[in-house]
């Protein structure tokens, strides 16, 4: 016999079935509350606990430190598989034989050309812009030289628009980089890997010949699958909600980037970098700041400590602070920031006041360090979240337009004004 809540209200009572999904979350379905009570609904600010769809692409459970894509550990996912076979296995549900994978990487390659006119529209951005701002643009340019809707009930008309993005994606981000940088635009090379290629893209110099970097691409490519998708986050539930209305995938994507782009999201790990170099700035005292972290009267908060979802050790940490320092060892650097960075992590792990509260350093942190131990810029780094979260996004917009779910239109309860007359200007 299936579960059922009860609701008592005003005199009467309604039952709703309770789902169970496969890892044994269960949920109220309401989704006829407002129908079967005569205009009852409810209010759940921010969402924390209203589920919007069902999904079969990330699980997530914040308790227990797990986060797992389509079954499969992120752990075991960051240690064997490279990036673009993780993003295979979000957008297609299984991981790639080799002859997939090997066709998936060649059709993206041939598609990596970007338009030249669109060098048009990045020339008339000021180096001043901020790069999510112009990467946001640059992805909703797309549209214009792919005017056509994407026919979702056709599997190759939807795996030409998945290659197409990901495909030009890297391109956009390393010229809005360049551009930051005022570097020559730079396209790749169809003799690497995709992320050797990102990262040629980036950082190639023009006078010198291309130099890949083993463990640089290594630590990047965990990186990107670290970043992959994160369940229902702020970003994935914006292109969800936009691609519901049938807008293309190209446009909810950029819908995406620009949801990202906000401090208590994808900006957290340049909020990182600049609490770093403010505490550097004042002299390095990391104890100083602790103590400040842990006083509720002061100002100051920690960035980069604890999440919002994982009330354990994020488990995309424990993966990142190795690659950051083998990138910080292989590249041999010393960086005031960096060493501020190493003793706020020393001092959270070893005091009491933060181990008790589950504050450890999260992907934010350690992404901040990598990211700045490669030259990227400050600005840039939620640019490289909006890189490694693109697969996510993707999946999410097909699993949703597969499933033909209902546009997104959320209800509200009204606080305003009754109603009343209107007034002519000359009485008011």
């Amino acid at each position: 016999m299936s579960e059922k809540a009860t609701l008592n209200y005003n005199g009467n009572t309604y039952e709703f079935p309770v789902i169970t999904g496969s890892e044994n979350e269960k949920a109220i379905d309401i989704k006829t509350l407002r129908s079967v009570t005569g205009g009852l609904t409810t209010i759940d600010p921010g969402y924390k606990n209203t589920g919007s769809c069902q999904s079969a692409i990330t699980f997530l459970d914040g308790e227990k430190g797990i986060l797992r894509y389509r079954g499969y550990s992120i752990e075991e996912l960051a240690e064997k598989a490279d990036f673009l076979e993780v993003a295979y296995l979000l957008i297609f549900g299984e991981l790639p034989n080799e002859e997939q994978l090997k066709s998936f990487h060649v059709d993206i390659k041939n598609e990596s050309h970007v338009d030249e006119e669109m060098k048009k529209i990045l020339d008339a951005f000021p180096k001043s812009a901020h790069p999510m701002g112009v990467l946001s643009s640059l992805t909703s340019a797309l549209i214009a030289f792919n005017p056509v809707s994407v026919n979702v009930t056709s599997n190759d008309e939807m795996y030409g628009a998945i290659v197409r993005i990901l495909a030009k994606f890297p391109v956009l981000v390393a010229w809005t980089l360049r551009k930051k940088k005022g570097l020559p635009l730079d396209y790749g090379d169809d003799s690497l890997g995709y992320v050797e290629n990102i990262h040629k893209m980036m950082f190639k110099k023009p006078t010198k010949e291309y130099e890949k970097n083993k463990i640089v691409i290594e630590a990047l490519d965990k990186l990107l699958i670290l970043h992959a998708d994160h369940e229902q986050n702020c970003s994935t539930s914006t292109v969800r909600i936009v691609g519901s209305s049938h807008a293309g995938l190209f446009a909810s994507l950029s819908a995406g980037i620009s949801a990202l782009w906000g401090p208590l999201h994808g900006g957290a790990n340049q909020a990182v970098l600049e609490m770093l170099e403010a505490i550097e700035a004042d002299g390095g005292d990391t104890k100083k700041y602790m103590a400040k972290a842990k006083d509720k009267s002061d100002p100051f908060r920690l960035m980069g400590f604890g999440h919002r979802v994982y009330k354990n050790f994020d488990p995309r940490a424990k993966i990142i602070k190795v690659a950051a320092e083998e990138v910080l060892n292989d590249l041999g650097i010393e960086d005031p920031i960096l060493e501020v960075a190493k003793g706020l992590a020393k001092e959270a792990l070893e005091d009491q006041y933060f181990i008790d509260r589950k504050l450890y350093p999260n992907v934010d942190f350690y992404s901040g360090i990598i990211y700045r131990s490669l030259g990227i810029p400050t600005e840039m780094f939620t640019v490289m979240f909006a890189l490694g979260r693109l697969p996510g996004w993707i999946a999410q917009w097909r699993e949703m337009r597969l499933r033909n779910e209902p546009i997104g239109r959320p209800r509200q309860n009204y606080i305003g004004e009754n109603h009343r007359p209107f007034v002519e200007v000359a009485k008011r």
